[in-house]
């Protein structure tokens, strides 16, 4: 008894603990993950713009929450009632016309050789159950509405009474749990910082990248230009495995409709975008953050997707931050490095 009584005591064996209790309950909570991360990521969004907006005009924080909550609720209400019909419509249109792309033999030998290429590493099935997966996605408005509309609603209760969820929560801390407590706060505040942070910059990227690319389809006379919006943006969520992926029915309808010049030109638009990406955004975004090599990215993203299903190529990355925050691992500088490998 002794012996585990001082195990606990000692910090690090306590919350390894701790963190194991905490991801065994989130396991348990499985079927509630949607719920649990829309209320994070609402919670946390509204509330960098809140703080944003409340600093820079000196403006009462429960009516900026309010009033930008009403704008959020409006907005996304006007975008069901007007284009999820259009969306459920462009995306069956746009699943029948990658079919027949395949189906359909061509003229043009290379093309013959890619398309076999996709069927036989069974590419274009991950693509149909993609596009299949969005539309179910979007048609299965009763249940999807709901857990959008409860996330809503929590994290507008949360905003609105924070400092009182704060000082309430802080009673906890001279409590008989406080050893809980601690430890708890120690991950949340890495959490939003890692996770929280992260997951802002994924948004402002996918965002900024789906206007870009939407422009340059809008420009090159793409059709069903509001499914290959959404496809971009929701593509755009996925670190560097997104680009690559929505390349691929990118250029296939590039080529349908106008050829191999046309491919060349979306190949261009797309290597732009990821440069602005790359140079740009993720230095301006990510600058205080470690930045993973890609093998890294791809081997996170192919086991979180097959653990955590959609939202795993989501927030794969950003819980891996995380983790590695937890652990304690650093970038090393390059003159740090070049000392190391002398001595």
């Amino acid at each position: 008894m002794e012996n585990w009584r001082n195990i606990w005591v000692k910090t690090g064996a306590k919350r390894i603990i701790i963190f194991a209790i905490i991801l065994l309950l989130l396991i348990s909570l499985h079927s509630m993950i949607n719920i649990i991360l829309l209320t994070f990521i609402f919670s946390f969004l509204m509330d960098r713009l809140t703080t944003l907006l409340t600093d820079k005009w000196n403006l009462n924080r429960p009516l900026v929450v309010m009033f930008l909550y009403l704008v959020l609720i409006g907005g996304l209400t006007l975008a069901a009632i007007n284009y999820l019909p259009v969306i459920s419509r462009e995306v069956t249109q746009l699943i029948a016309q990658l079919q027949a792309f395949y189906l359909h033999p061509h003229e043009n030998g290379f093309i013959n050789y890619i398309v076999l290429f996709i069927e036989q590493n069974d590419i274009n099935k991950y693509l149909e159950q993609g596009f299949t997966f969005l539309l179910k996605y979007f048609t299965d408005i009763s249940k999807i509405g709901m857990q959008v509309l409860i996330s809503l609603l929590l994290s507008l209760f949360f905003l609105l009474e924070k400092k009182k969820l704060i000082d309430f929560t802080l009673k906890f801390k001279t409590s008989k749990v406080a050893a809980f407590y601690d430890e708890i706060e120690y991950f949340s505040r890495k959490f939003s910082m890692t996770f929280g942070k992260v997951i802002e910059a994924q948004f402002v990227i996918a965002i900024v990248n789906c206007i870009l690319t939407t422009l340059a389809l809008w420009i090159m006379d793409f059709p069903q230009l509001v499914a290959l919006s959404l496809m971009v943006l929701v593509l755009g969520l996925i670190p560097v495995a997104g680009v690559i992926i929505s390349m691929i029915p990118l250029t296939i309808i590039a080529y349908s409709i106008g050829g191999f010049m046309l491919v060349g030109y979306i190949i261009l638009v797309v290597m732009v975008i990821h440069a602005i990406e790359a140079y740009i955004l993720n230095p301006k975004l990510m600058s205080s953050k470690t930045e993973l090599p890609v093998f890294y990215t791809f081997i996170v993203l192919i086991f979180s997707e097959h653990f955590f299903g959609i939202w795993g190529l989501i927030v794969g990355i950003p819980v891996f931050m995380f983790l590695l925050d937890i652990l304690g691992v650093k970038e090393i500088a390059p003159k740090q490095t070049k000392q190391a490998r002398v001595s």
